[in-house]
């Protein structure tokens, strides 16, 4: 038995907190600085785990009522699954002699002798005479164009001139033309003699490659029908049916393989009742994600939601209130015949969701009768709160985007970071964005792949361990404020509440608080503010 004692006079929550939205419960807490503890003392591993590794604890009872709890990482430590206190693998693959091992041995092969078969010294050396008789037809097909060229300016100054033999004069351009023909024809044939040479040996190589990708996609399948996940009626799903239903439809490579899924599978299948859960980073923050040292975090949306969908049945959960009605008011601010703008509230939704959720234009497209072209100008995170605007009119959205799209709407925002900046006072942050697939909504920082995203800021206040600041957007990427006030190449400090990015708060400290445009009719500029409550 993988359980750790844990001694409390906490009461257990009555109902396991939702792992994709949670403030960690004392007993969590506690857990996890006990499994810190335990951490710290793995000398031998804190090379590794340095570079970042999640880990996982889930408090539990038996059927005795004993409490305790069980520990998890993510993926493998030192290419091991099965390390003593912690919860073995749902399925351990990686053991020596296995198929996996076999198998992954045998691609292994492939990709050196693909590797061999690219880089020999023949396929080199045919692939050099390949590009050279391709520069040589390019060449020659080229000098002899401009021959012609200039041969035919000296006929066209004969005839000008009258001078010479215009029958002579017909029969060498045809000549010519003939002989450029006769040209490309030998050309042709040369390349297409040296590219027969380079296909014999891609011919072998391809193969190898289709080889490759047969054998890849087996495996793959083979190991995902090997995680057979329990849940709390007694069902059992392998991951390939259970992702079937989802929108990946395939399972991402390392499913089943995170914190969460770990320490339920094991809970389950040993009698033991959930009682909550809490998973933190240990180590490095990665170059493209956002993840402290310590710092808790939910489960991973694309890898695990499917399968906690359905490990979680029958077990009782607490409702996210991200999916819950807010039943909060919107106060408008600004409104005729082409547009409104009001304040939202933070915890509603710029538009409808798949929560039952209220949305700013569910109400606004309520209050026109349901008739009107109710259309989002732009979009606030739903834990956002300040101005929005939106057009009654598909002729005042189209002219609405394009002052954003010309960047000629000036925005202001007004956050409160979790931390003193005792940088400049004032700055520009540009870091490219792009959404994570596997965990959205998070965002990832991506210098290749990623979209352009700048920020401006001014420092206004700084004192009692907080900073508080206006924040300038001059494009409109999905969290760019949030990611680039935390991101280390940012500020580096988070906004206050930020529970994808930083820590959970009462709320997150991120307010929009100006926006001033001009009128899609009338063209009159249009200003309007709303300070932040808080």
């Amino acid at each position: 038995m993988k359980l750790h004692p844990l001694s409390s006079s906490i009461a257990a929550p009555e109902r396991m907190n939702n792992p994709f939205y949670y403030e960690p419960h004392p007993l969590c807490l506690l857990a996890a600085e006990d499994l810190q503890r335990r951490i710290r003392a793995r000398r031998e591993w804190q090379e590794e785990i340095g570079k970042g590794k999640m880990f996982g604890v889930l408090v539990v009872e038996d059927t005795n009522g004993q409490r305790g709890y069980l520990a998890a990482y993510s993926g493998q430590i030192a290419g091991r699954s099965d390390w003593k206190d912690y919860v073995p693998a749902v399925f351990d693959y990686l053991q020596p002699g296995g198929y996996f091992k076999a198998e992954e041995t045998e691609i292994d092969r492939l990709n050196h002798r693909i590797t061999v078969l690219e880089t020999s010294p023949e396929r080199r050396r045919a692939l050099q005479v390949l590009q050279t008789t391709r520069e040589k037809a390019t060449t020659e097909t080229t000098a002899y164009k401009h021959l012609m060229a200039e041969a035919k300016v000296l006929r066209d100054k004969q005839r000008a001139a009258g001078a010479g033999n215009e029958a002579y004069r017909i029969k060498e351009s045809q000549f010519m033309k003939a002989e450029l023909r006769r040209l490309k024809a030998k050309h042709k044939a040369l390349i297409a003699e040296k590219e027969a040479g380079m296909a014999a040996y891609d011919r072998e190589i391809e193969e190898k490659r289709e080889e490759r990708r047969r054998r890849s996609d087996a495996l793959q399948q083979w190991l995902f029908s090997r995680f057979i996940m329990v849940n709390g009626r007694g069902g059992q799903k392998d991951l390939l049916h259970i992702f079937s239903e989802a929108v990946h439809r395939v399972p991402p490579a390392g499913s089943g393989e995170c914190c969460a899924p770990k320490l339920l599978q094991y809970a389950l299948t040993h009698h033991l009742r959930p009682c909550c859960m809490a998973e933190f980073w240990w180590g490095a923050s990665p170059a493209t994600e956002l993840r402290r040292h310590l710092a808790f975090y939910p489960a991973c949306r694309g890898k695990c939601k499917p399968i906690l969908d359905f490990m979680l049945q029958g077990i009782e959960v607490e409702v996210n209130p991200l999916e819950e009605p807010s039943k909060q008011t919107l106060e408008w601010v600004f409104e005729d015949e082409h547009l409104t703008v009001v304040c939202k509230p933070a915890g509603m939704l710029s538009v409808p969701g798949r929560s039952p959720k209220e949305s700013v234009v569910g109400i606004v497209q309520s209050q026109c009768g349901g008739n009107a072209d109710v259309l989002p100008v732009h979009r606030l995170d739903m834990q956002t709160s300040g101005l929005l605007v939106i057009a009654k009119s598909k002729a005042a959205h189209k002219h609405l985007q394009e002052q954003f799209r010309k960047q000629e709407v000036k925005k202001r925002y007004v956050a409160v970071l979790d931390g003193e900046w005792n940088g400049t006072k004032e700055g520009r942050i540009e870091l490219p964005l792009r959404p994570d697939p596997l965990d959205r909504p998070r965002q990832l920082v991506d210098s290749k792949r990623g979209k352009r995203a700048l920020t401006l800021y001014k420092v206004l206040e700084t004192g009692r361990g907080h900073t508080r600041i206006a924040l300038y957007p001059k494009t409109g990427r999905t969290h760019q404020l949030r990611i680039h006030c935390a991101h280390m190449a940012g500020l580096g400090i988070p906004i206050v509440g930020d529970e994808l990015y930083g820590r959970h708060s009462d709320r997150l400290y991120l307010h929009a608080e100006c926006i001033e445009f001009q009128h899609p009719a009338t063209g009159k500029h249009l200003y309007f503010e709303r300070k932040a409550p808080f």
